[in-house]
């Protein structure tokens, strides 16, 4: 019995111990725990003051964007607007007779002037 009672007293001590041990771990726990909270403050602070440069640079950028693209690309005047809506015009309908020949289905288009026979007579123009 005396050795039951030793044995009990033993792990009561070892017990107690590793309560201890327990509790001293779980408060160096929330020591680090706290100190890494403490760090990380500053760097989201940080984070949320670039966020909020960064929209605003974003939407400085937007504007300096709108602002030239109304500078460069005035509305043209009515007379360009035609020319424009006629060249366009003029491309759809060769289309069809490029198309063919640029594919190499097809031999040059008639009635479309010939680019070597152009540089042909730039040429000749050149040598005279």
């Amino acid at each position: 019995m005396t050795s039951l009672f030793a044995q009990e007293i033993r792990l009561s001590k070892r017990h107690e111990d590793i309560v201890s041990q327990r509790l001293m771990l779980l408060q160096q726990m929330e020591n680090k725990l706290g100190d890494q909270n403490k760090e990380k403050t500053p760097q989201m602070q940080t984070a949320e003051t670039a966020l909020q440069r960064n929209l605003s640079l974003l939407k400085d950028i937007e504007a300096a964007e709108k602002s030239l693209q109304t500078q460069n690309h005035p509305v043209p005047p009515p007379e360009v607007a035609s020319l424009e809506t006629l060249y366009w015009a003029s491309v759809e309908e060769y289309i069809p007779k490029w198309e063919q020949f640029l594919l190499g289905r097809a031999p040059y288009p008639i009635g479309v002037e010939n680019p070597n026979e152009a540089e042909d007579t730039i040429q000749k123009e050149v040598q005279q």
